[in-house]
């Protein structure tokens, strides 16, 4: 059984109290059975029984759980770099979607892509992923949007789970964009996804939740709550893109249908966050998005002084956040979103953890969790945000085993 012993700092991150706490130990030991934390807390209390033990030395530097992206598009053919140069030219996302730019100038690339050269671009991604700390992913489909395409874009997904030491959390959003040859036939898509798409789906368990991109340019509000039933009925749990480029209701959708999260939020409304709050949905920051589409960042004060959980994810994707930075993802957040580094940190670990349902074994470092956890030489988490890039993960420990470097 190893034992992490000379930690400087350990970050708990428990699950309770107020988003700034994150129950710090000071002087502090780990041990973990298998893939299990069995004990944390001050070196002088570790039990006897624990003291002779294989240990690791953590060299005084400050340990914290595993981060969790909570929201990435990881699955994609080609790229967009165009499209940056488009925005910084002063055209707006909309515009952009409006000129068969946007998604479905993915989706087109996408299709065109086999299994195996999205699972192969996958592994890459992957890879460099776990270099930034991150130890758990949420993945999307809906760069495909036909039953085919979308099948295909999950079962890669399905296959990164059994040869990847990720813990990787699946999301079906065939409700992403109405696709080409459906333009003028929304409600003709709307029926493929719920008769078609959602039953073979579940039919595989390629799943865990269903998503809608609720926008102007996207699904309407009625739209969205049928395609989000249908999928509680094939057991998939509601979540949603809210409120991103305009007020659009998402967020009161998001409380009305029991979804676990709603995700971005810039343009939310006090009556979302009112009924968010209410019905316990997790806040997804996405300020990577934000930052390559020019648009106004989310300022998570709202939702934290709420009472509601706030989780911070890249949203990795070709188009609007080209950016997999979980790091950088953070400094925004702090920028921007106006959190502090404590509550960044609880934002990528405990409540990330809650938007993807992975919190009873997730997101914190105490007995029964994970032994998923990262070793920083930093004097403490506000200098890793503050420093950034400045400061390298010394040690990356992922179910148990060290992982990285």
């Amino acid at each position: 059984m190893p034992v992490l012993k000379n930690i400087s700092r350990l970050y708990t991150c428990r699950d309770e109290g107020l988003q700034k706490e994150v129950f710090p130990v000071e002087n502090a030991t780990l041990a973990w059975i298998g893939d299990t934390i069995v004990w944390s807390g001050k070196e002088r209390d570790l039990p006897a029984e624990y003291l002779n033990e294989s240990s690791m030395d953590a060299e005084g530097g400050v340990v914290v759980p595993g981060f969790i992206d909570c929201h990435t598009h990881l699955a994609f053919g080609g790229w967009r770099a165009d499209e940056f140069e488009m925005r910084l030219k002063g055209k707006s996302y909309l515009e952009i979607a409006k000129e068969g730019g946007g998604i479905l100038s993915t989706v087109k690339a996408t299709r065109q892509a086999t299994e195996e050269e999205l699972f192969a671009k996958c592994l890459r991604f992957l890879e460099k992923i776990k270099q930034s700390g991150v130890t758990s992913i949420e993945c999307k489909s809906g760069y495909g949007l036909t039953v085919n395409d979308e099948l295909k874009t999950l079962r890669v997904y399905k296959r990164l789970k059994e040869v990847s030491e990720y813990n990787i959390k699946t999301t079906f959003l065939g409700a992403h964009s109405f696709p080409p040859e459906y333009r003028g036939k929304h409600r003709a898509y709307i029926d493929l996804i719920i008769n078609e798409m959602l039953p073979k789906v579940a039919k595989e368990n390629l799943a865990d939740f269903c998503d809608v991109f609720v926008e102007e340019s996207a699904f309407n509000l009625s739209e969205a709550r049928e395609i989000l039933e249908a999928g509680k009925t094939f057991g998939l749990i509601p979540k949603l893109h809210a409120d991103q480029l305009s007020t659009g209701g998402g967020a009161e959708l998001a409380a009305e249908v029991g979804a676990i999260s709603a995700d971005h939020l810039e343009h939310v409304s006090d009556a979302g966050i009112r009924k968010m709050a209410e019905a316990g949905v997790v806040a997804v920051n996405l300020p990577l998005a934000s930052l390559y589409t020019q648009q106004p960042f989310l300022n998570c004060r709202p939702l934290i002084d709420a009472g509601i959980p706030v989780a911070i994810a890249t949203d990795f994707n070709p188009g609007s956040a080209p950016s997999y930075d979980i790091h950088l993802a953070m400094l925004l957040s702090c920028m921007h979103g106006r959190l502090t580094p404590d509550e960044c940190l609880k934002a990528v670990t405990i409540n990330a953890a809650k938007a993807i349902g992975i919190d009873k074994d997730h997101g914190s470092l105490e007995s029964g969790k994970k032994a998923d956890f990262l070793v920083l030489h930093i004097p403490d988490f506000n200098f890793w945000i503050y420093h950034y890039n400045g400061s390298k993960i010394t040690a990356i420990v992922l179910k148990g085993k060290r992982i990285h470097p």
